[in-house]
């Protein structure tokens, strides 16, 4: 995350307040104060009062509510003038310039005439005391190690490296499974053509043969499909039905292992056609994608651990929690992501897992399903072999660990 000078802004907007401030102060229209005489008013201080204008007509007197203060004495209330008159008497503000030249100034209770100047005022006093206070104290913890930015940086550059490792995997898998998956159908069909005398051979059980076969099973795979109990149920006897099975296993696990997969591009198969796309997906990412690939793997494992030990300078209250022998750590962490992002800034790693991660999930472009696969196989058949042993040696070899 992008530090961002919140400080100064909170400053920057307190000085703008407390010149508002100045400003309304200033330009606020001259008062001076006059009686006002009061002709009737009500217990909460709302009343009617008359005074002279000197500014409009030679003079002439004016009426206008205005708020008085009901808690000046019963003599200055209309009903017990000291004149012995009914009106009462007040004093107030008359605007000696400007447009409202003349008029009354709204009275205190209602509205105080410097009022918006203070609140300005106030504010922005606020307002600044926050700033530069916050100010100072970001710029003193940073000072102390806190680097969001970078460690912001470095958990992206890892979720990138973490990414572009787990689609390649991903791409490779589809090649796997494809690969298994059409092995598997072909040794099925093997197995499905084999008669149920050919696991026999050599061994003088002729008649278990025909016993089987009288029993319905035809091929090897019917015998494994049927397992000892599925014969038995059918009428072969439990002697004939384990040696059958036993050898049907063993004729299955010689096929698997001796089993040489062609890829036909005539078949038109769903395993076929799986095959044929995730292996055009990875040779069309191209050998750059595959060091890529490796490039992230080895950077998604070796910063998981700097990252967290560099966690609590990714803010400044984590840092200020951190104890000291955490933020000792912390910077130390700090420098080495600085390092790492630098090196990764040279060699251009973020565009490149970026582009290896569209390029290992981009989805074949034709409306057939394998066409530009089949075409691109029979124009360089060498190259899917290739990349198809690789992929299968290194899942043979995954598993025997």
């Amino acid at each position: 995350m992008r530090h961002r000078p919140f400080f100064r802004w909170v400053l920057a907007l307190g000085v703008v307040l407390f010149g508002w401030s100045a400003y309304t102060y200033v330009t606020y229209p001259e008062t001076r104060q006059i009686d006002l005489t009061v002709i009737s008013e009500k217990p909460d201080g709302r009343c009617t009062v008359r005074w002279q204008d000197p500014y409009h007509d030679g003079g002439r007197s004016r009426e206008a509510a205005y708020r008085c203060d009901p808690g000046r004495g019963e003599p200055l209330k209309p009903s017990s003038s000291a004149s012995g008159t009914r009106n009462g008497w007040e004093t107030g503000f008359m605007f000696t310039e400007g447009r409202h030249k003349g008029d009354l100034e709204p009275s205190p209770d209602d509205e105080n005439p410097y009022a918006l100047s203070d609140a300005l005022m106030l504010s922005g006093l606020a307002l600044i005391a926050v700033g530069l206070f916050g100010g100072n104290l970001r710029g003193s913890v940073r000072l102390a190690g806190v680097r969001p930015r970078t460690v912001a940086r470095a958990r992206a550059l890892h979720e990138r490296a973490e990414r572009v490792a787990q689609d390649h995997a991903r791409a490779r898998d589809a090649v796997r499974a494809a690969w298994n998956a059409l092995r598997a159908e072909q040794t099925e069909a093997k197995l499905s053509a084999t008669p149920v005398a050919r696991p026999f051979e050599g061994v003088a059980a002729g008649p278990e043969a025909r016993e089987l076969e009288a029993a319905g099973a035809r091929t090897a795979r019917d015998v494994l499909d049927a397992g000892v109990r599925g014969l038995g149920h059918t009428g072969v006897g439990r002697r004939t039905a384990e040696r059958a099975h036993a050898a049907a296993r063993r004729l299955a696990d010689d096929v698997e292992a001796t089993l040489s997969v062609r890829i036909d591009p005539a078949a038109s198969g769903p395993h076929t056609t799986a095959l044929l796309d995730a292996l055009h997906v990875l040779l069309e990412a191209g050998a750059e994608a595959h060091r890529t690939a490796h490039t992230g793997r080895e950077l998604a494992d070796d910063p998981s651990r700097t990252l967290v030990e560099a966690e609590p300078a990714s803010g400044y209250r984590s840092m200020l929690r951190a104890g000291r022998e955490q933020r000792e750590i912390s910077r130390a962490a700090v420098t080495t992501l600085r390092s790492l992002l630098a090196g990764a800034g040279r060699e251009g790693l973020p565009a490149r897992f970026a582009q290896t991660s569209v390029d290992l999930l981009r989805a074949p472009d034709d409306r057939v399903p394998g066409l530009s696969a089949h075409t691109d196989f029979e124009s360089r058949t060498g190259a899917y072999y290739g990349l198809l042993a690789t992929v299968v040696d290194a899942q043979d070899t995954r598993a025997d660990h």
